[in-house]
């Protein structure tokens, strides 16, 4: 008869699916990375009339005053962010360019999110 008080569930050390990873075909372990990847994307927010207008006066606001802003974009199943001041807004091609002391950007209109001055 074994005593339960002996065994010592700290000492079991397991490797979680390291250990499988040899019995695997590489095919099977790039589709597992592709789905955690795929796990890991946020969906692209829904926007209101309301959303888009603040934003469009954001906008506005931060080219009059020619003050900095942060743009948050949604792209590929990520938020990315940008801060600067915006130089111009070309609606033909639906860009905005934005210019930081390291780097000048063109952000489309479609992928922002957000916009918020900075003072």
């Amino acid at each position: 008869m074994t005593n339960f008080e002996e065994f010592d569930l700290s000492k079991i050390r397991d490797r979680g699916s390291k250990k499988w990873v040899a019995m695997m075909l590489p095919e099977h372990v790039t589709m597992l990375r592709d789905y955690h990847e795929e796990i890991k994307k946020v969906p692209r927010p829904d926007l209101n009339e309301f959303d888009y207008e603040a934003i469009q006066e954001q906008i506005e606001i931060a080219m009059k005053r020619n003050v900095d802003i942060k743009v948050k974009r949604w792209k590929d199943g990520e938020f990315l962010y940008h801060r600067g001041t915006i130089q111009w807004i070309d609606l033909n091609r639906r860009v905005l360019e934005l210019d930081d002391p390291y780097r000048f950007y063109e952000i489309k209109i479609d992928e922002i999110v957000d916009v918020t001055i900075l003072e």
